[in-house]
């Protein structure tokens, strides 16, 4: 058998891989391009950064230009409130009887509740019929009197009929003094009966005041409101037993509707009643209502005990109301709702204009 040798040159190359088919690699990046390339990048978000941010300033700066106030005007946050009516019973009783129930909207003059009218109604019987019996008397008073003054006239005449006897010489002293008793007697009783007839007519005047009494108090058994208004509580349940004054319920009136703010004393101290402003309620707030200060407290709600420095002054706030017109309100009573927040605007300046977005805006009505 014949041995063949390779040469190890051969042996070599075969066992060599073939790259002759593979794409040859990148050259590497050196790194003054890499740094450029970082920097470009930083450079755009940089750019891109205040472009936003001057974009959100501008706009920023004209939400701010169009909601600030011109000089002379002030605005604060307010709460909308309306006076409580508290109804309650004149007189002593048992309530049968109670119309409204919470969030009802009452009349001015309507029934609110009802008190048992039986015992009122027999003591108002039983005072007719004592006023009767005192006219009674009266007239029996009177008739008296007619009587004492026919005796009167009876015994002046026959005394003056003795004293032309006693002239003419056929009466006696003793006779004339008789008649003179007599009629001085019936003088007395017609003084007597006068005074019975004015003792009547007081009792008489008396009755007839009892009577008008229970007719008042008969009157109000039934309970009506002074106001229109909204029933904010209910505060009792028929059956109940209550004494003169017991309140029933409670009613927001409609027609009394006002903001409270508090203003610092810089501001309040310029203030004047009837001074012009503006309300406008968050739950509505593309509606702007006419107001006018009503009222401005006469002492601070935020008051130090000892006020001596001038930075503790400007710290002391004054409640001060924004009215709203009553004419206004009329058509309104059933949106009015109280508790409602929102921003109160007061001109302190008579020459301070009003902005446009501070023109009235009511609601249709």
């Amino acid at each position: 058998m014949a041995i063949i040798h390779l040469p190890a040159a051969n042996a070599q190359q075969s066992a060599a891989p073939d790259t002759s088919s593979k794409a040859p690699a990148p050259p590497p990046v050196k790194p003054e391009k890499k740094f450029k390339l970082k920097r470009y990048l930083t450079i755009a978000v940089v750019v891109v950064g205040l472009g936003l941010a001057a974009g959100g300033g501008y706009l920023y700066w004209k939400q701010q230009t169009a909601s600030a106030l011109p000089e002379g005007i002030v605005s604060t946050n307010g709460r909308v409130e309306a006076t409580q009516v508290d109804i309650a019973t004149k007189i002593a009783g048992r309530v049968i009887e109670i119309m409204p129930h919470e969030g009802d909207i009452v009349e001015a003059g309507s029934i609110v509740a009802r008190i048992d009218q039986a015992e009122l109604e027999a003591g108002l019987r039983q005072a007719k019929a004592e006023a009767q019996r005192a006219r009674q008397s009266l007239a029996a008073a009177q008739a008296l009197v007619k009587s004492r003054e026919a005796e009167l006239t009876f015994a002046n005449q026959e005394l003056e009929r003795a004293i032309q006897l006693l002239d003419r010489g056929y009466g006696t002293v003793e006779k004339v003094d008789q008649r003179r008793q007599e009629a001085d007697s019936a003088t007395a009783a017609l003084r007597a009966a006068s005074a019975q007839v004015d003792e009547a007519r007081a009792a008489v005047a008396a009755d007839d005041a009892q009577v008008d009494r229970l007719g008042t108090n008969l009157a109000d058994a039934t309970i009506i409101s002074p106001v229109r208004g909204r029933v904010q509580y209910r505060l009792i349940e028929p059956g109940a037993v209550l004494n003169a004054g017991g309140r029933i319920a409670t009613v927001l009136n409609l027609s009394d509707v006002y903001m409270t703010i508090f203003l610092p004393a810089s501001v309040a101290g310029r203030l004047a009643i009837g001074d012009e402003a503006r309300v406008v309620v968050d739950a509505v707030p593309e509606f702007v209502f006419p107001a006018a200060v009503s009222f401005v407290a006469p002492e601070s709600q935020f008051t130090p005990k000892t006020v001596e420095t001038q930075s503790e002054r400007e710290q002391l706030y004054f409640r001060v109301k924004l009215h709203a017109p009553s004419d206004l309100l009329k058509g309104l009573e059933e949106q009015v709702k109280a508790g409602l927040r929102g921003m109160g605007y007061v001109r302190v300046d008579p020459a301070a204009v009003w902005p446009a977005k501070l023109a009235v805006r009511l609601p249709p009505q």
